[in-house]
């Protein structure tokens, strides 16, 4: 479990309406819920852990196995405002946190070491947002896709733009052989914010760079927000369909539990 002088805090914001996965949270995966088994890992990382959701459904169900969830309103745009509601909500007990880290509702294998080295990036005080970011390896059609997110860091480890266009462009270079030049990363969606920028984020409009490429990490960026990226190994598996929860039933009946 991380330990340092900061006090984290996981929230998973788990929406029941979902376009093309309705109910998604309470799918059965291997005996247990989606949700509970994203809750289960974030616990091995960081000891609070709370989901923010906007229905009761799936806030009976958290309570009902003994884990900690808050009402939101269903009105919001993003998970990110999401979680600062369920913040606000829970320093209104009398709660208080340094960190709050947002993990995905539909990511049942999250690995604890991947909470851990988002953690482990505010032990740099310059830090504001983390993320996570994976090698790509040698797929130059994997760094090509636009639905995986590519991040260029300076030598500190801090994001200096992410793009869903192949960043950066090597010049002179055969394209066949680009993977093989430059160490492409792919952004993985997972954040998180000391507890008084998640305020701040949340009230900026969107900007001109979110808008051209749909990503709500330029937003911050485009305010002038220290990103820290930390480096894993292990790539994120999430469900988004039906057909994913199958491959995925799949993938523990073979490998077995985390």
């Amino acid at each position: 479990m991380y330990l340092c002088r900061m006090k984290p805090i996981v929230i998973i914001p788990a929406r029941y309406a979902s376009t093309r996965f309705p109910g998604k949270p309470l799918a059965v995966l291997g005996g247990r819920s989606v949700i509970q088994r994203v809750y289960a890992q974030a616990a091995k990382a960081v000891g609070d852990v709370c989901v923010a959701t906007d229905d009761e459904r799936i806030f009976d169900h958290v309570m009902s196995w003994g884990g900690r969830a808050v009402m939101t309103r269903t009105d919001h745009k993003s998970g990110t405002d999401r979680i600062e509601e369920a913040m606000e909500k829970l320093e209104q007990e009398g709660d208080s946190y340094d960190v709050v880290v947002n993990v995905q509702g539909d990511e049942p294998f999250i690995r604890p070491q991947q909470i851990e080295a988002v953690c482990r990036c505010f032990d740099d005080k310059e830090t504001q947002i983390a993320t996570l970011a994976v090698p790509f390896g040698n797929d130059i059609e994997a760094i090509k896709n636009p639905n995986s997110p590519k991040i260029v860091t300076d030598n500190r480890g801090f994001a200096l733009y992410f793009s869903r266009s192949v960043i950066p462009y090597c010049r002179g270079i055969e394209q066949t052989e680009w993977a093989e030049t430059f160490p492409f990363v792919k952004h993985i969606g997972m954040y998180a914010y000391r507890r008084e920028v998640l305020r701040e984020v949340t009230q900026l409009p969107q900007s001109a760079l979110e808008k051209a490429e749909s990503l709500e990490q330029l937003r911050w960026l485009q305010n002038g927000y220290r990103i820290k990226v930390g480096l894993t190994e292990i790539e994120t598996i999430g469900i988004d369909t039906p057909a994913d929860l199958e491959k995925a039933a799949a993938w523990l009946q073979e490998k077995g539990e985390l």
